[in-house]
């Protein structure tokens, strides 16, 4: 079985590799350690597809140094034992480069393991990770190393490498295609940023492609195009970085009232199926971030979640459309999450004391209490159902949790209750 269409016409040089000019470009910060002719330990970071991989066999290949790869999710840490113990100096006079795929995958003691051979010379380590790797590489590893940010590759800069497989395929099948005008932007668009993507994607509408006639060219239509990358732009993970990038971003739409936003990232979420995630950010956005400017958005939400879990997906996608957009468009207050998080952080740093006698569920007196009673006022029986009396603790009795917000809602609240407070 032949190699899929990406490794066959994997990159030589860094020149050819789509996309990282902010790295690769001339006089860009790894173009020119590269250039330099030192190699330090390296962190690739950033979505599949994009060059990782291409790029430490590059620079394997132009420093003279061999080339080792392991993968973080099958490899041991006897692997790279072996590696250093099998290295020959004659065939690797500059050392022996690992490439670490996926090193995410290794444990704190599998990472703490390559520290003796980093400090030692024995290798030099490039490794790479789609996830933040701040968040999972060991920090005496990142502390020897450099961290280069990857991108995903925009459609201008795909477009060429589209091109270029379909090339490829003509060359290597010996064949002429007929590629219908949009297929190589599509396919571009469509895939995400992912060079890997695109160029599969190119193969498999050169295999199902009808076979031509002799002497005919082979017809790459738009319309098989679409069948075959429909799915492709999606680049979802529910338990990595871009799932919570997603998240993130939607709410973080809603709270700034951009509708259109909020929309687009909603879309991304349910294309990708993950309804509960998209329904659990929405009731957390109507609660904390319109709150008591529309205190009616709450119920509102609700229902609408609850239509879309009833329904289902695709339907979904209404009532939660519906739901979005009110959030987008509801005036803004955070005061009552502001307060509840005041409120916690009292209790966390020990600043409480004991219920007031008069809010205490007690209805009797020892004989030791010389002032017998509970002397607790009910609100209901006294003018406009208030009463001056205190709540909190003795210890912080004059502690102010929730401010009123500045919408509407608030301030007709606050009107009514500093009216009825001074007894006017």
């Amino acid at each position: 079985m032949s190699s899929p269409l990406a490794n066959r016409m994997r990159p030589q040089t860094i020149d050819e590799i789509v996309g990282q000019r902010h790295l690769l470009g001339k006089g860009m910060p790894l173009r020119n350690i590269l250039e330099s002719g030192e190699l330090p330990n390296m962190v690739f970071y950033g979505p599949p597809g994009i060059g990782k991989t291409t790029l430490a066999r590059i620079i394997a290949g132009n420093t003279k140094r061999r080339l080792h790869k392991l993968n973080g999710t099958s490899a041991s840490t006897a692997d790279i034992r072996a590696i250093v113990a099998q290295t020959n100096p004659i065939e690797a006079p500059n050392g022996v480069l690992l490439y670490l795929d996926e090193i995410q995958y290794f444990n704190k003691k599998q990472q703490q393991s390559l520290l003796e051979f980093i400090e030692d010379g024995s290798i030099t380590l490039i490794s790479s990770t789609t996830e933040n790797p701040y968040f999972y590489v060991y920090p005496a590893i990142l502390s020897r190393s450099t961290v280069f940010e990857f991108k995903s590759v925009s459609p201008q800069e795909m477009v060429p490498a589209v091109e270029r497989a379909f090339r490829f395929m003509e060359e290597e099948r010996g064949e002429q295609f007929e590629i219908e005008s949009g297929v190589c932007d599509y396919i571009a668009q469509a895939c995400g940023g992912d060079v890997r993507k695109a160029i599969g994607s190119v193969e498999l509408c050169v295999l199902s492609a009808p076979v031509p006639a002799p002497g005919e060219k082979r017809k790459i239509t738009l319309e098989n195009a679409r069948k075959l990358t429909q799915k492709s732009a999606m680049r979802y993970d529910r338990e990595g970085d871009e799932h919570y990038d997603i998240l993130s971003a939607f709410q973080k739409s809603m709270r700034g009232s951009d509708p259109n936003a909020a929309l687009h990232y909603l879309a991304r979420l349910l294309e990708a199926g993950d309804l509960p995630s998209a329904t659990r950010r929405l009731m957390v956005c109507a609660c904390e971030d319109v709150g008591l400017a529309y205190p009616m958005i709450i119920p509102i939400v609700k229902a609408a979640v609850d239509a879309a879990l009833q329904v289902g997906l695709p339907e979904a996608r209404i009532p939660l459309a519906d739901a979005v957009v009110l959030v987008c468009n509801s005036p803004k207050s955070n005061s009552a999450y502001v307060g509840i998080d005041r409120a916690i952080a009292d209790i966390r740093a020990g600043k409480t004391g004991p219920i007031p006698r008069t809010l205490q569920n007690k209805h009797y007196d020892g004989a030791d209490n010389p002032n017998k009673g509970q002397f607790y006022i009910y609100p209901q029986d006294c003018p406009n159902h208030w009463v001056n009396q205190q709540y909190l603790p003795d210890a912080i009795k004059n502690a102010v949790y929730y401010e009123y917000g500045d919408n509407k809602n608030e301030q007709a609240a606050r009107a009514y209750w500093e009216t009825i407070k001074r007894g006017k």
